[in-house]
């Protein structure tokens, strides 16, 4: 039996791959298809894609977002020293 998957589908699945660097026969698994139904979705993603950037991985996505809170923090507590006329310095404490 041959099944037909939507465009989304192979998609997301890909996605699932490329984006979190699980393994292709894991996300098969998950999903119920054919380990090698799926490796040739990535080969063709990755052929296609060559030479781009890869995605941001879910860890990175979280790593990035931390960073930008922190100096937004950051910005707010040397305006608020900046106001409260404590002078500033390079060196560290």
């Amino acid at each position: 039996m041959n099944k037909s998957f939507s465009s989304e589908f192979k998609d997301e699945a890909v996605k699932m791959v490329i984006e979190t660097s699980r393994p292709i026969a894991r996300v098969a698994k998950e999903l119920g298809i054919n380990e090698g139904t799926l490796g040739n979705w990535v080969s063709a993603y990755r052929r296609d894609h060559a030479g781009e950037e890869p995605p941001i991985t879910v860890s990175e996505r979280v790593r990035l977002r931390e960073s930008e809170r922190e100096i937004r923090e950051l910005k707010m507590q040397v305006e608020f020293l900046k106001k409260a006329g404590v002078p500033r310095t390079l060196e560290a404490a």
